[in-house]
């Protein structure tokens, strides 16, 4: 089969088209024909890094974790799916697991589930990464109707997808952006826009709370970031945070009795603990995209297999708006 590799690390450029042999379908894997993929800042930072990242595969290497497609083998032992199936999900791409740059790829069968079936393949292959953190993120701070959530990073990957997950579950969401194309995707999928350039968190907590602050803050920008969510956080608030690799002094949190939730998706996929939770995440999102509650946003640019590293490339440059997708 045909797949980018990497035979080495570092920039967009060391994708190379290569034949390697089609994999076959293990006990508890399925084989699936690969139609579209999506570039996420992991992927990125694999590409980019190596060795460096802890949970990097060896080269030479197939990466691209998001995938969506068509089914065509069946391992020993999968009775929830039958070739044919259209399906999604984020399976590989690090460590020791196949990446879906290529024409097949082999999955666990627990990290996957049906697409969505009133999505593209291309829209399909933009939600599991992204899709999977924001749902788990907000359904660890205990979201429920009524309560005013700030997301921070609304327009980016895992922001967008909160905002619309936030606003299904009932809440009064808001979230920041940076930029007139930002703020008005925020406004677009229904959340109050905040411009963080121009306010500052003492401002828009007494905006658009009365000065009491959110109840639920999704932090997908993270690092430095999580002192403002700890700012814009009420009294025993909740804070579900994307990217806490950061030093921080928590004496904020402390006084307002706030909750810090860790997200890391990856877990079930790099230690193979809980890959079922996956499978079933992914299947009540696509409920909720059938119910008309979310769509995946996806950038204007389109590219090819061939193309794996200008997707990444674009990704990187910060001038996309939504999914970068790559079509197999």
């Amino acid at each position: 089969m045909k797949a980018m590799i990497v035979r080495e690390f570092g920039a967009p450029e060391v994708f190379e088209l290569a034949e390697i042999p089609t994999p076959e379908a293990k006990p508890g894997e399925v084989l699936v024909r690969i139609e579209a993929t999506s570039v996420n800042t992991v992927d990125m930072m694999i590409r980019q890094l190596g060795p460096e990242l802890p949970l990097s595969p060896p080269a030479p290497a197939v990466l691209g974790m998001d995938f969506a497609g068509t089914i065509v083998a069946l391992g020993e032992g999968v009775t929830t799916f039958a070739i044919g199936d259209e399906v999604y999900g984020c399976a590989g791409g690090l460590a020791d697991l196949q990446g879906a740059l290529a024409e097949y790829m082999p999955a666990d069968a627990r990290l996957i589930a049906h697409k969505p079936s009133n999505l593209s393949m291309r829209e399909a292959a933009a939600l599991p990464l992204v899709g999977i953190t924001a749902y788990e993120g907000l359904l660890r701070t205990g979201i429920s109707a009524g309560q005013r959530v700030l997301v921070h990073g609304g327009s980016g990957g895992v922001g967008h997808v909160a905002v619309q997950l936030a606003r299904h579950f009932g809440a009064d969401v808001y979230a920041t952006g940076g930029g007139e194309k930002q703020l008005a995707l925020i406004e677009k999928l229904g959340a109050k826009s905040i411009n963080y350039k121009t306010e500052t968190v003492a401002d828009y907590v007494a905006k658009h709370t009365g000065g009491a602050g959110f109840d639920v803050v999704f932090d997908s920008v993270g690092g430095a970031n999580l002192t403002h969510s700890f700012e814009a956080a009420a009294l025993n608030g909740q804070i579900a945070s994307t990217v806490a690799m950061v030093e921080l002094d928590l004496s904020v949190a402390h006084f307002k009795g706030l909750s810090l939730h860790v997200v890391f998706m990856l877990i079930p996929m790099l230690h193979n603990h809980g890959r079922a939770a996956h499978g079933q995440i992914l299947t009540e999102i696509a409920k909720i995209v059938e119910a008309g509650n979310l769509m995946p946003v996806l950038d204007e640019q389109r590219f090819t297999l061939t193309e794996a590293g200008k997707a990444h490339a674009r990704l990187s440059s910060g001038q996309g708006m939504g999914k970068v997708v790559i079509d197999i």
